[in-house]
This record gives structure tokens, sequence and C-alpha cells, in this order.
């Protein structure tokens, strides 16, 4: 009778124990979600590669602390910003979280949460070049990165038709390098790339007081996701318990949260 019972009971075991590892797989496997971020891995302090090549900056702890808040999984991918859209509404990544300014044009096409900081289009030049008004940029060859808002801003400004070439490049690093060699006589970068960058470069470059313009950034997803409303409401939670403010003086020292 022993071994009858026993053999009876073992499958019961058995079937418990698969049962128990069943339930506490299910809650692990639901917190794997995967939320994909499309970016610009060349765009200090936003997004960028650290000498140990990870992925850091000023957006990517906001996204890790969003995606952490709800219940996500971040992943970071680099991405062709002059195709961002196409990137976006075809689904190979889930939101735009890479200094992204909200614009008018964009708004047809990508849905935005509030803005969570301000930015300026800023005239990166060399300390020994004598230019020190926008008006001075005539006939000069200027730099910007390629589908940036920093085009979208010369393009609306009446000194950027003075130029005598407006060369665009596939990230602002690589225009600011060639600014640095004198290959080209200014660059219009967002402001907290091309301060972050000037900071390093100070007796070679400099910041005019002038700008082509005041801009907010915001995270771009699509005009249906859910997750648009979650985000949006996850920022406003951050910005409130100060913790967006916290991250902010990590990357600038100051916060710059709007």
């Amino acid at each position: 009778m022993l071994k009858i019972k026993t053999l009876l009971i073992a499958p019961v075991i058995a079937a418990a124990m698969l049962t128990a590892h069943a339930q506490t797989a299910a809650p692990a496997a639901a917190a794997e979600k995967v939320f994909v971020v499309g970016l610009d891995d060349n765009f200090p302090p936003m997004g960028f590669r650290d000498e140990k090549n990870e992925i850091v900056g000023f957006d990517i702890d906001m996204a890790r602390e969003v995606a952490k808040r709800l219940n996500l999984k971040a992943e970071f991918r680099p991405i062709e910003w002059s195709a961002k859209e196409a990137e976006l509404n075809s689904k190979r990544v889930d939101a735009l979280w890479n200094g992204l300014t909200i614009t008018e044009e964009r708004k047809k096409h990508i849905g935005f949460t509030a803005p969570y900081m301000a930015n300026h289009q800023i005239v990166v030049v060399s300390t020994k070049s004598g230019i020190k008004t926008k008006a001075d940029l005539a006939g000069k060859v200027v730099g910007a990165q390629e589908g940036s808002s920093a085009t979208d801003a010369i393009a609306k400004d009446p000194a950027g038709k003075s130029f005598k070439q407006l060369k665009t490049f596939g990230d602002n690093i690589t225009a600011l390098m060639d600014l640095a060699t004198g290959r080209l006589d200014a660059v219009v970068v967002d402001e907290v790339v091309g301060r972050y960058y000037v900071a390093k470069r100070a007796q070679e470059l400099t910041v005019l007081d002038e700008h082509f313009g005041t801009e907010d950034y915001g995270v771009g997803l699509r005009k249906d996701d859910a997750l648009l409303k979650q985000i949006d409401d996850t920022l406003a939670e951050m910005k409130k318990d100060g913790t967006a403010q916290k991250i902010s003086e990590k990357w600038f020292g100051i916060s710059v949260i709007k």
C-alpha cells in the first residue's frame, strides 16, 4: 500500500510544483514588456555613447525613469534622425525621445507629450572668427544637422538667406568638429548640445548672444498610442515630485525642466 500511495502522490506533487512555477513566472514575463526609444546616439548630453560605448544622457535617464514607473523595459535604438517620423509610424520604435522639438508641422504626424524643457537654436563660432552677430554670417558657410529644428529655424530667419552655403550633417557633433577644424564658419545647433561641446573647447569656440529662436522639447509617439497619455502623466508626476529636476541637475548643473 505504501508503494501505491507514493506513486499516486508523486504526480500530484509534480503538478503542484509546475503550477507554482507558472504562477511565479507569469509576472516576470509581464514585466519584460519592451519600450523602444528611437534616438540619435551622437547628441550629447541628451543621448550619446560614453567611453564604454554605452548609451547615456539626460533624455536616457528621463526615459528610464518613466519606463520604470510604467513597468516597462526601456530599449534604446539609434536611428537615422532625418527619417525619425518614418521609424516611428512604421512601428520600428515606440517613441522619439532625444531633444525632439515640438513644431506645428511635426504635430501633423506625431503625438507629443507636454513640453518638458525649453531650448534655443544657438550659433557657435570660432573665438578667432570675428563673427559677433547673425548679420556677420552673411557670405559664410554655416553647418546644421540634417532634418533638425535648426534647419527649420534657419529657413524662417532672414539671416539664413544671407549664408554663402548651409551645409547639413548627419549629426551635430560632426558639424561642430568641422567648425573646430575650420571647414565651417559657424554651426547652428540646439543649445543643450552646443553649450556642452563649447564648455570642453572654451578657448577655441564661443556662442553668439543672438540665436535663431526658442523652442520646446517633447516626447514623440504615434497619435493613437495609449502610452502617450501614460508617459505624459508620468512626466508630470516626475516634475511634481522633483525627480525630473534632479536628473536635470545631474547633466546641466541646474534645472532646465519646464
